[in-house]
């Protein structure tokens, strides 16, 4: 691929988005079967399995709990004996969490595989395969459907549902492309 311009150049006319989705959509299509933990390329990805009781973050920090662990609306993790709480930052859907995937077993021990990752001393772990202690593995890929049924939406729309999303939109309208706001986002792309 041959892409004549500065990232932030492309970026500005969505070329490098585009050829980057191009490749993470030909990366999904080769998808890893249940059970199996594929490796992402990350730096310092180091793979893991391990079982932990589900709990909502917000609940076990602040004591603002919701019924079933906000239903997929808030940040999960899992309790460890060993290694304490783990939080769980995706699955393997892009710019998703792993709340979908988890909120129906809250209060419960699950056991997942994945891969940690670390960003400034904070661990996080990217769920790519949950079970039931000694039951069969079920991929981590939720997030598609649970998003279908929600905004009734389908196909390549759920595909990318970060595109279709009027949460996303209403974000991007506050915020900017950017996140520094609107003043930022014309500055940056002029």
């Amino acid at each position: 691929m041959n892409i004549k311009c500065s990232t932030r150049n492309c970026f500005k006319k969505g070329m490098l988005t585009g050829s980057l989705l191009a490749v993470l959509a030909f990366l999904a299509g080769c998808a890893t079967p249940a059970g199996e933990v594929e490796s992402w390329g990350v730096s310092g990805q180091q793979e893991s399995a391990f079982t932990g009781k589900v709990v909502d973050v917000m609940c076990e920090l602040t004591g603002n709990c919701a019924a079933n662990c906000g239903e997929g609306s808030r940040q999960l993790a899992l309790l460890t004996p060993d290694q304490g709480t783990v939080l769980m930052a995706k699955n393997v859907t892009l710019y998703s969490g792993a709340a979908e995937e988890l909120w129906a077993f809250c209060g419960q021990d699950v056991e997942v595989n994945g891969l940690f990752t670390e960003n400034k001393n904070v661990r996080f772990f990217q769920v790519q395969n949950v079970r039931i202690p000694g039951g069969q593995w079920k991929r981590a890929n939720q997030f598609h459907q649970a998003w279908a049924a929600r905004s009734g939406e389908s196909g390549s729309k759920a595909q990318r549902w970060y595109r279709n999303d009027e949460r996303v939109d209403e974000i991007l309208k506050r915020d900017g492309r950017l996140g520094l706001g609107a003043a930022a986002d014309a500055e940056y792309f002029k």
